[in-house]
């Protein structure tokens, strides 16, 4: 076992030692090479898409006894496929964050700073599931300039492969180095914490994936880690809601997709209006799929959905089902909202504006919105071209982490031969 583990521990220093090499070309590489590279690569998974949807198609094989939001998210279609490419394509046009002057002054003694930004370098990213991911982080630590190590959940192994493959090409086609996007060469667990371990080797990790594995990366690494561990996001209708938009947030919220970090886990509904208006909104719910758990002041007024237990409020689903609770106003809301959440996406359904600024200056989450689904946390949508996941730490980057957010910083001192008294 533990020839095993040296030979493992050796596979990931040969791959972040290449990965580091690769790095430092990339950090200098113009953007007409590294956008070159995405749409080679977004051309190559279109050409490839057969082989990429057999593949996926042998993972979920491989993979019997999976939940509907699970399954659902190991999944690829045509439409994902094309959505990679698409993604890929989005962010070639994006700018170069690259070089970018964040800010610029001068001191009394004629010295010009400039804080400019850089590539972080060499980033390790560990996923479960979504093989889109391998395609999204590839994208965005190569417009930075950064070099990744992807490591893929076991269940996405063949998907993943597939997907790395037009990347590869992509690479190829645009003279880089093909080190600046790695797979994991093996599913071995091992590889995770050669990874966790890889201090000096590795300069940044970003877990995306369900709370166990996003825990373990948290306590275990020895390098700065970049994660969120729960989406337990709430949409609180407030009592100057309209009906009608209530109605229609809440089932995106909840039911476009319910494995994802930003969908709707809670609802919040303002004591006013529960009366009239969640009967309508269960029934909406109801019809699309969704059970419930609610607390009594939610039951007396619609007594046929079952009782949520004490942790309930504090699950992170991730499936077809929504814990409910009556509150009375704005501060009540928030009050659970800070009991319960997990700093990711709160949403207000309202149309008064005040109540919507006290609400939303309240939140200590990542991502606060005013009427809008809370599934609008993602990094395509924020015009990021795609996210490498979603931050709810509190420092470096919150929300959904792009371009901008995968460079740090140096400073450049612009002298006439100053010297210091």
């Amino acid at each position: 076992m533990n020839a095993i583990a040296d030979e493992i521990a050796r596979l990931f220093e040969s791959a972040a030692r290449a990965a580091r090499a690769a790095a430092e070309q990339l950090g200098r590489a113009p953007r007409p090479a590294k956008d070159a590279a995405l749409r080679a690569a977004a051309a190559a998974l279109r050409a490839r898409m057969g082989a990429i949807l057999a593949a996926n198609a042998e993972d979920l094989a491989g993979a019997p006894g999976l939940s509907a939001a699970y399954r659902d998210r190991l999944t690829l279609t045509p439409a994902r496929v094309e959505a990679m490419a698409r993604g890929l394509e989005e962010v070639a046009e994006l700018p170069d964050p690259v070089g970018r002057t964040l800010a610029e002054w001068s001191r009394p003694n004629g010295l010009r700073i400039r804080r400019v930004a850089q590539p972080i370098g060499v980033i390790g990213m560990i996923f479960e599931s979504r093989p889109n991911v391998t395609a999204d982080a590839a994208a965005l630590c190569l417009k930075s300039g950064n070099a990744v190590i992807l490591r893929g959940g076991s269940e996405s192994l063949r998907s993943a492969a597939a997907i790395h493959a037009c990347l590869a090409e992509g690479l190829r086609a645009a003279g880089l180095p093909e080190a600046a996007v790695q797979v994991a060469p093996t599913a071995d667990r091992a590889f995770v914490g050669a990874m966790l371990r890889g201090a000096g080797l590795l300069d940044l990790i970003i877990p995306r994936g369900g709370k166990g594995l996003v825990t373990r990366v948290m306590e275990e690494a020895r390098v700065p880690v970049l994660a969120h561990a729960e989406g337990l996001c709430h949409t609180y209708v407030h009592a100057a809601a309209d009906p009608a938009m209530a109605r229609r947030l809440l089932a995106n919220a909840k039911m476009r997709r319910t494995g994802i970090c930003g969908a709707t886990e809670t609802l919040l509904i303002d004591a006013a209006v529960a009366p009239a208006l969640l009967p309508v909104l269960v029934a909406d719910l109801r019809a699309l799929g969704c059970d419930f758990r609610a607390d009594d002041r939610a039951r007396a007024i619609c007594p046929e959905l079952p009782a949520a237990a004490a942790a309930d409020f504090s699950t992170e689903w991730l499936d077809a089902r929504l814990s409910i609770a009556v509150v009375d106003g704005v501060p009540a809301a928030l009050e659970h909202i800070r009991r319960h959440g997990s700093e990711h996406t709160e949403a207000i359904v309202t149309e008064d504006a005040a109540a919507a600024e006290e609400f939303l200056a309240g939140l200590s989450s990542a991502v606060g919105m005013w009427n809008a689904s809370t599934q609008f946390c993602d990094g395509g949508e924020f015009g990021f071209g795609a996210e490498i996941g979603i931050a709810t730490g509190r420092l470096h980057a919150r929300g959904p982490v792009g371009l901008e957010q995968l460079c740090t910083y140096r400073y450049l001192v612009l002298g006439t031969g100053q010297t210091r008294p």
